[in-house]
Order: structure tokens, then sequence, then C-alpha cells
């Protein structure tokens, strides 16, 4: 936010230099990126008259001219430029001068003649017709025949200002305008603040209601909306003081009523718009959403097709303006313009915001709109816009109003208590400091026994409760005041890591030392990946002020974050990798919220690259198992994740808790992300994946008796899972068994179609004596028994 010097003292009385000022405003919270002086370049830059133009001997381009300079004497230049006439009073740059832009100016030879100095063009000088009148034309600034001669054109011109460029923080949309900066800067210094003049007068035969007709139909993208009629407007130019200001900020003067809409976005912070009254059809004005493919031409003649999520506003028949964005071509103020309605509005944030991008059209108003505007701003601008009507004299200002708005206007009150404040901020600020600090901000305050009782502006839609109130003081009483002290709740430790994060740290090094690369993501993602895995988007956190469309919702699951990062490493053609992400997840427990989400830790997994297959992926789940629950009971099923290949996917259980799944990422998905291969992924989750941790290894020593070995081969449906197998096996083969691993599985020849064959290596074991054979024959026995009688399985 740019805020001009001069512009700020017409509010504020500032009696300390630019530094002391910057550091100030740094102090309360405010950057100034950088210190703009227009003007410190030119030097020795003085008014001249013509009083002599020959043309020069040895060129038929060039002029001999020789002017007087006043103290300077008379001086000869040479010059190309075809607008000067004699007794034309114009800048010469003189002998060790400076340009505005910074080049230096000496005297020279031109031809064979001395040039003692050069003429000025306004651009030379950093000026245009703003500024000046005729120093934006292709030649020589002409110049007030009146002014006196010899003296320095910079100080004649009003040349000269200090702007400060100020980095506005997105909390404070109310200081996106001189007037929101004019009031921290009182604040800051101690300063009355004088507000800008809202006064005007009206014309009683003059109304906006009898008029024009105005509706409102979409009071969720926009809660207000005032409109007023000024009639036998006057087009024409704004006042030199009026096209500067605009100039200082940036922009160039229009007209009187398009100059006036600008210079109140940027005085009080309120976009506006002017509609040409005999351009509406009906005499009407609707904010309404726009109809699936309706059509509008903005005012860069740029044409746009619409849909039902694009606010516009509309006369009976069509668009007349994009909401919060641009006025349409149609309706645009043109010379003959002779009523004028004035709109001020306060429309949704995120609906201009995403109309902006979806449309690719951006605009000052939309800018500022994106950062939010309030509902005082929307009064006060209108007020001043007609006040400057008024003092321009170029029309007649309707004796009322259309105020729209469904839900009551009024000022909000924060109560709270001089100890919670000072609590949040660690320190003791006398409640008499605390009334003046909230005051001098514009804040209405009333103490009474240790309670606080705060009135917020209209404009200051960040306060919500005693920790902004805190925010506000310390900020003016000054960081430098802060103590370090303990919180309530804490205590002094030795540092170091807890055993909760130990064991994270463990889990992650042992996914490193399996080849894996750690990624940390962020824990938003786009409404457009819960549709792509088929998520719960119903239960999912919607931001209310999101930073892009992508980042809209809080996640649900790491796993969509993780393979974005894989597939973006596929497409650029790294086509190996294995990469994890152990994060946190965010499921509420009631939408809207109504308290704070469960935070949960997931641990999710992506892996690709043609030596990685189902198996490989199955190894990392078990490798994590094997390393954190020695001893615990794991198994897998087959899982139904949609986004999942539904024949190369299972669920972890441990403990008969299911703790996450893994496999081969669906390829319907993996083509939706537009890379090529497999991807395999898992994802745990963590904290109770975590609750089975064991750390208790208990040493079983070796048996000195030999093992015992037997090869089983059965044949069983395809749908008998392996898993139920090795269960019956290990439930029916008495305390001897020590093993069971599966090493072939057959389908084919021998067997029939819709069987398979499993061969599992069973170990038998005794840590007491050498088994017999009777023995392992009677528990291979009794293991097909079972097998048999509950899963059908034959012996092969």
């Amino acid at each position: 936010m740019k805020l001009p010097i001069s512009w700020i003292k017409e509010y504020v009385e500032i009696d300390c230099s630019t530094d002391e000022l910057v550091k100030k405003l740094f102090s309360c919270g405010f950057e100034v990126e950088e210190v703009i002086e227009t003007g410190k370049n030119i030097d020795k830059i003085v008014t001249c008259k013509i009083i002599e133009i020959e043309k020069h001997p040895n060129a038929d381009k060039l002029s001999v001219t020789k002017v007087d300079a006043g103290k300077y004497g008379t001086l000869q230049i040479i010059t190309a430029a075809k607008n000067i006439f004699v007794g034309a009073v114009v800048p010469v740059a003189l002998d060790g001068s400076t340009l505005d832009n910074g080049e230096k100016i000496f005297t020279g030879e031109l031809r064979g003649l001395p040039s003692y100095g050069m003429f000025c063009s306004g651009e030379e000088l950093g000026i245009n017709d703003d500024w000046y009148p005729g120093a934006g034309v292709n030649g020589i600034l002409i110049l007030d025949d009146k002014m006196p001669l010899g003296e320095n054109v910079k100080d004649l011109l009003g040349i000269g200002d200090i702007i400060l460029d100020i980095n506005v923080t997105a909390n404070r949309p109310d200081c996106q305008s001189v007037l929101g900066l004019a009031r921290e800067v009182a604040a800051v210094l101690n300063k009355p603040l004088k507000l800008p003049d809202l006064s005007f007068k009206v014309n009683k035969d003059v109304s906006t209601v009898n008029t024009v007709k105005v509706l409102n139909k979409a009071f969720d993208l926009c809660p207000r909306y005032k409109a007023r009629l000024v009639k036998n407007v006057k087009i024409a130019q704004s006042p030199l003081w009026l096209k500067r200001r605009l100039f200082l900020m940036g922009l160039r003067s229009i007209n009187n009523v398009v100059d006036i809409t600008n210079y109140v976005l940027l005085e009080i912070g309120q976009p506006m718009h002017a509609f040409d009254l005999k351009t509406l059809c009906g005499s009407e004005i609707n904010v309404r959403r726009a109809e699936n493919d309706e059509k509008i031409t903005t005012l860069d003649e740029k044409v746009f097709s619409l849909n039902e999520n694009n606010l516009v506003i509309a006369d009976a028949e069509k668009p007349v303006a994009l909401a919060g964005v641009m006025g349409g071509l149609n309706s645009e103020i043109v010379g003959d313009t002779e009523n004028v309605l004035f709109e001020a509005a306060t429309f949704k944030r995120d609906n201009v915001r995403k109309t902006s991008r979806a449309l690719g059209q951006r605009s000052d108003s939309s800018a500022r709109y994106e950062k939010g505007v309030d509902l005082w701003s929307v009064e006060t601008g209108l007020k001043r816009a007609l006040h400057l009507i008024d003092e321009l004299g170029c029309g007649e200002i309707a004796t009322d109003e259309y105020d729209l708005h469904e839900k009551e206007i009024k000022e909000r009150y924060i109560n709270t208590t001089i100890e919670k404040v000072n609590g949040v901020l660690g320190i003791n600020i006398p409640e008499s400091e605390i009334e003046d600090v909230l005051k001098r901000l514009t804040f209405g305050v009333k103490t009474e026994n240790g309670a606080l009782t705060v009135k917020v502006p209209l404009y200051r839609e960040d306060m919500e409760d005693y920790p902004d109130i805190a925010e506000e003081i310390i900020r003016e009483h000054g960081y430098d005041h802060i103590e370090s002290t303990l919180l309530k709740t804490s205590e002094i430790t030795a540092g170091g890591l807890n055993e909760k994060q130990k064991k994270t740290a463990a889990v992650k090094d042992v996914l490193v030392g399996y080849g894996f690369n750690e990624i940390i993501t962020y824990s938003f993602v786009s409404e457009k990946e819960f549709d792509l895995y088929g998520l719960d988007k119903t239960n999912a956190i919607k931001l209310l002020n999101p930073i892009s469309e992508d980042m809209a919702v809080m996640r649900t699951s790491v796993l969509p974050s993780v393979v974005r990062a894989a597939a973006y490493n596929l497409k650029r053609k790294n086509y190996e990798g294995r990469l994890f992400e152990l994060a946190k997840i965010y499921i509420p427990k009631k939408l809207p919220l109504e308290n704070l989400p469960e935070e949960r830790n997931s641990l999710a997994f992506a892996i690709f690259g043609e030596n990685e297959d189902f198996f490989t992926t199955k190894g990392v789940v078990e490798g994590l198992i094997n390393n954190f629950c020695f001893g615990k009971n794991a198994c897998y099923k087959v899982s139904d994740k949609k986004f999942m290949h539904p024949t190369r996917s299972a669920d972890v259980y441990v403990e008969n808790k299911k703790v996450g799944f893994f496999g081969q990422l669906s390829p319907e998905v993996v083509e939706k992300l537009g890379v090529e291969g497999s991807i395999y992924v898992g994802e745990l989750d963590y904290d109770l994946f975590a609750s089975e941790f064991n750390d208790k290894i208990v040493f079983k020593p070796l048996s000195k008796y030999p093992v015992v070995e037997r090869d089983l081969a059965v044949v069983v449906d395809d749908s008998v899972s392996c898993e139920s197998i090795i269960l019956a096996i290990k439930k029916s083969g008495s305390a001897l068994l020590d093993g069971v691993k599966l090493f072939d599985v057959y389908k084919g020849t021998n067997v029939p179609v819709g069987k398979k064959s499993l061969a599992f290596n069973l170990t038998f074991l005794s840590y007491e004596r050498t088994l017999n054979v009777e023995e392992i024959d009677e528990a291979v026995k009794n293991i097909l028994n079972e097998l048999r009688t509950t899963l059908g399985a034959q012996l092969r």
C-alpha cells in the first residue's frame, strides 16, 4: 500500500522525520518496504524564456536558441524540439544538472556550436499531464509565462514528495487505504485524527427511490449494497489537486466522476462504480447470480461467458457489471452522461477471488475486495464520493438512497478483564495505559473493577476476543517490553526428546534405511483430490479464506499429498523413488465446527520403479511391524478401497485392529494423475499403530534337538486365502509346530478350474527331546483333518 506523506498530513500532524516515522510504523506491525522520494534526482533545472530562435547553420533539424535564464544570464541552447516559440517559458537543465532518471547534463557542442544546457520535457521531469498541463506532450514542456525566470522548476511545480510503500498484512484489510493507515499513524504518534469531510448538499426534488429500482437477490454474496442517484452531472476534467493525488498512487485521470470513484478507493478503501442511468434498461439494478452462459463485455472490451457461481450487477435485461471486478462497457460513463447512479457495496471476498481467477480478469477493485471490504467503508465511501461531487459542483445529489442489507448493522462488544489481557502478554500493563492505547486506536473503552468492555468499530472485522485486544495493546506499548516467562502449565526440563518422539524418529530412521526420502507437504488440499480418491468430503473442514482452490480443504488423509509428490517426480522423468510423510490429518467431530477437530498422526508412503511390486510394498509394512510390534499378531485381508487395485491391495491388522492398508494404486487413478507405470502406496493410522509398539524383546534359546521338516501341498478354492490356511495349521498343529511358511502357489495342469494349490513348509521342534516319527505324523494328520473340515482342502 502506497502512502504519500503529503496526503496523510491532511489527517494527522506529523512532527517527526521520515526515518523516525518508518521505525514507529515498524514497531506497531507495519513494515515499510521502500521509501520513494519523487523528484529526488532533479537538480539545477530552472525556468527560462526563449528570446531568440534561429536555424542551425550546420544541421537542418536543429535550432539555435537564446534564453533568458534570470540570474544565470543569457544562455545558448541547441535543440531539435518543434513545439518551441519565442516568448515561451520552458524548463532548462543547466550545465551539471540531473534529470529525474538520474542522467547528468553537461555543456556540449552540437554540429560545431556550443549548447549550455538542454530543454526538458515532462517525462524528463518525471511528470505527465495529470501533474502539470502539457507535461505529457511529445516535446518540450511549455510553462506558465508568468513564472519567474531562473527559479528551480522542481519547487515551482511542486515536484517532490515522499511515498511510503507499506506491507499491510492480510489480517488488516482496514489499512488498505490512506485513511486506514492514517489511523495507525495517529495512534503511534499520539496525535488526533482528522476525518475527511463527509458532508454534502442534496436536491430535495431528486429521488433515487422514485427514479431507480434496486434489488438485492444474493445477500449471501453481497451483505450490503448502497446506491444513490446524482442528476445533471457535468463531465469534465478533475481539478489539479485530485489529479496529482491519483498520479502519486500510480493512476491516470479519466474524468471527474471516474476520478472520484478511484479517489475514494485509495482514500477510504471502498471500491465504487458509477452507472450511466440512461444505459440501465427499465431503470433497474439487480444484484444476482449470473445465468449459465450469460455474456458480459467489460470496460476493457473483453467478452466473458458467465455461470451461476459469478455475481453480477444487472439491469432489467442484462448484466451491466461483474460484481467486485469490473464494470460493463454498456454502462460506462461517457462525455454525454447526464445522470449517474453511484454504487458502494461489500461482496464476499472468496466469490470475487474465484470469479476473478476463473475469468482471468483482475482490477484494482477485485484486488481490494479479495482482501476484504467492511460494512463501515460502504457507507463512508459513498458519503465521501458524494461530498466530492458537491465540492466539485458536478451534479445534483438525490435526497434519498438505497441501503440493502439482510442483517442488522451494529458495532460489536468484547467483554473481558484486564487480568486476561495481561495474562496473554505475560506482563502487567496499567489499566490507564490499556484504556489510552485502545482509545488512540479508535476503540470504545469502559473499565470497571478490573472488567474491560471494548466497543469494536465496524472496520475492525479482525477483532474477535481478548487475545486480539492484547495484540493491539502490545504493538502500541512496544514488543520490547515483553519479558521471557514460562507458560502456566509448563516446567523446566532437561531437554531432549521424549519417548514418543524417540519412537517416531526411530520409525523414520527405519524407513530411510529402506531407501525412503521424507517429504513435507501442506495440510491443505484441493476438493478435486477428494473426488479423485473417492474420499468423503462432506466430513472435511473447508477453509473460509483459502490461499487458492488447490489448498481449500484440510486433509483427512496424507496419501493424496504423497502420491502427488510421486506423480510430480514421474512427470519429470525421475522413474524410481520411495517417499514417505508422517503428518497430521484433521477429523471434525461435527460440522459446522463447534470445537477443534481431532488431529491424528498418519504415516503414508509411495514407491515407484520397475523393481517395485506388491510384495516389496508388503515388505515395507512387515518390516515396520517386525521392528516395532515385536511378538504381536499381524494379518492381512483384501482391501475394498475404491482407489486401490482390487486384487493387489490389502488391509493391515495388528492384534485384530485395522491399522492401515497398502498395495497398488488403482490404474484409473494413476491415469488421471497423468503418469505412466504403477505406483504402490500405503497408509497407516500412526497413532493406532504406535499403540501396539512393543519394546519387550524376549530371549529364546536355540534348541539343542534337531528340527523336523515336512512339506504339505493342499488344493483349495480360489476364494480361500493363504492366511486362513496358515491360521488353521497353527491352530491344529500342536505345541510341537514351530513355523509355517508358504513356498509355492500353483494353478494349471492337474489342478481343477477355480482351484489353486498352495505348498507349505512345516517345521516341528522340541526344546526337551528328540521328536519321533509317530508324533510328527499325528500332528500332520490333525492338520489335514482341520483343513479338510474348515476349508474344504484336499491333499495334493
